[in-house]
């Protein structure tokens, strides 16, 4: 039948309440507008926080402009009906007046990698909410690099290659190839620092795509700050690639991620149910969701969610810890990010207003 297609795209048009989640209305809409859709095979809408994550499947391949524009007027259509209900942020991640032929560069954050389905194809669909496109880089790394994590890696023989990691410069809009376990220490030289390099897509040594994830930053497509990427991930498991379990198994241990309030604090990502993932304290911590979903013929059987699991309450007890002792630091670094983050704040304006009562030391 020929190759299939998984896109997933999100975007925050308008939050209920403040950003803490998504009104029933937006995300019926959203189902309705791609009910409609003679292009999709299958589609899933959910959210994390504010965002609306659309998961659709098709033959279109990646970059079609029919599908990115479905995806852009579903969107448009859930503004209007978040402007209706005065919504906060109505239409805030849609940087652009009108759709020019790709999503990309318009706002919304986007994921989607295309391939043979196999047999059996268990793919996971992750989405967070109050963070960066880098929060993947520490996951990612620990799926398909680390035998501490995954133990395929070992005692796989399909495994036991290693994978091919394509990180991408958000700031010089550059990418390079590395190769593991022969790059493993440069590759960590680079994604060590996730708010520049990003892990955007793993691929065998073969070249068959294993995941993907979304990697725009809106504050530098936009040149302020309007609101956190909050972006998605898209992991192929089993026969060769980590299996569900070693996919899941890095959001064991909460990791220190960027975003939080207003985008410019530290924070630990929790992973949560859909039904828990309405991040409030402080509009956070920040949150994850993982949805499982097997494929038959493009139809995404499913969901499971992955993270309503009670294996992961010691995981949120950590992060809830981790949270109480960030918070305790105010305004001041770490919780709060480093100047370089908070360029697109408040922080030049004050600067600015300062400038001539700074003298010479």
């Amino acid at each position: 039948m020929g190759k299939i297609t998984v896109t997933v795209i999100k975007a925050d048009v308008g939050g209920f309440v403040g950003h803490s989640s998504v009104h029933e209305e937006l995300l019926a809409t959203a189902r309705e507008q791609l009910a409609k859709s003679p292009l999709l095979v299958d589609f899933h809408v959910t959210h994390v926080g504010d965002d609306i994550n659309l998961i659709m499947t098709h033959r279109q391949g990646v970059d079609s402009e029919e599908i990115h524009k479905l995806a852009w007027d579903t969107f448009v259509a859930c503004t209007e009906v978040a402007k209706k209900l005065k919504l906060y942020g109505a239409g805030q991640d849609l940087l652009a007046d009108a759709f020019s032929g790709n999503v990309k560069g318009l706002g919304p954050g986007i994921a989607e990698m295309e391939f043979f389905e196999r047999t059996s194809e268990p793919i996971i669909v992750f989405a967070a909410d109050k963070t960066e496109p880098g929060a993947w880089n520490l996951p990612l790394y620990k799926m398909f690099a680390d035998p501490f994590n995954t133990i395929g890696l070992v005692i796989d023989p399909k495994m036991h290659e290693g994978f091919k990691f394509e990180v991408l410069d958000l700031l010089e809009n550059k990418k390079i190839i590395f190769n593991t376990p022969e790059d493993l220490y440069d590759l960590l030289v680079f994604i060590g620092a996730p708010g520049r390099y990003c892990v955007k897509s793993v691929y065998t040594k073969a070249g068959e795509i294993a995941a993907t994830s979304s990697t725009q930053r809106l504050n530098l497509m936009a040149g302020r700050y309007i609101g956190k990427d909050d972006p998605v991930l898209i992991v192929r498991c089993q026969s060769g690639l980590p299996a569900v379990g070693e996919a899941l198994e890095p959001f064991a241990r909460p990791h220190l991620v960027s975003g939080w309030m207003r985008g410019s604090h530290s924070g630990p990502l929790m992973p949560v149910s859909v039904a828990d993932a309405t991040p409030s304290r402080f509009d956070g911590p920040p949150r994850v969701i993982a949805l499982g979903f097997q494929l038959a013929d493009g139809k995404l059987i499913g969901p499971q969610d992955f993270f309503a699991d009670k294996a992961y309450d010691r995981a949120r007890e950590m992060a809830l810890m981790i949270a109480d002792y960030m918070r305790s630091l105010g305004p001041f670094e770490p919780h709060r990010l480093h100047l370089e983050e908070m360029e697109y704040t408040t922080l030049p304006l004050v600067l600015e207003k300062l400038k001539d009562r700074f003298v010479k030391a």
